[in-house]
């Protein structure tokens, strides 16, 4: 996929859209076949503010199924229980963490082979058209004017991942406020250096 689209197929809800692009198309075609995994446990994993949870919610609209958030947080004997009660039950089971195996290194042998056993996918971090939407998308919901020009600036200067993203929106949304000020290259340029700055001098302090 080249191309920012919705999983037509799918439920929209809460604020909307999960932007479909090579970074995460094979997450949603994972979840879309659902009726296909050869057991009904999958391992969807993902960094932060990548639209795990959205797309995880997105899955139980659409499937019926449950979701376990932050399952690598959770208790083992746990997602053990669960694992083997969506196969008992025959009802799909989507575990969201932070990775997937072997980067989700689990102790219990037991729901390790099970995990093992389960398809899994992985969000990626984001490319130049998703970071250009996500920065769009982010200001407009903050009724923030961004022109083409601000956004091909801060995208082709902010760091691939989507929580350098929502920091650097958060980051111009205060200072534009606090000088009422339009957003610009300029602001930007200016704002994003002094926080760059005061950065490095809190991690020289420490």
């Amino acid at each position: 996929m080249n191309q920012i689209a919705l999983p037509l197929a799918w439920p929209a809800e809460e604020q909307g859209e999960f932007l479909v692009v090579e970074s995460n198309a094979r997450a949603v075609r994972m979840l879309e076949h659902w009726a296909t995994w050869p057991v009904r446990t999958a391992v969807l994993g993902g960094p932060p503010k990548s639209g795990r949870s959205l797309l995880g919610r997105i899955f139980a609209a659409r499937s019926g199924g449950w979701v376990i958030d932050d399952a690598d947080a959770i208790d083992e004997g746990t997602l053990f229980h669960a694992w083997n009660r969506a196969q008992e039950e025959r009802r799909p089971l989507l575990l969201i963490a932070s990775a997937v195996a072997p980067a989700w290194q689990v102790s219990l042998p037991d729901l390790r082979s099970r995990l093992a056993a389960s398809p899994a996918a992985t969000i990626g971090a984001p490319e130049e058209t998703l970071m250009s939407a996500l920065f769009e998308r982010g200001f407009a919901r903050r009724h923030l004017e961004a022109r083409a020009d601000l956004i091909a600036w801060l995208t082709a200067r902010t760091e691939r991942s989507h929580t350098a993203v929502m920091d650097t929106i958060d980051t111009l949304d205060r200072a534009a406020l606090a000088g009422r000020r339009r957003l610009t290259i300029p602001l930007a340029r200016e704002t994003l250096d002094l926080d760059k700055t005061a950065r490095n001098r809190s991690d020289f302090r420490s």
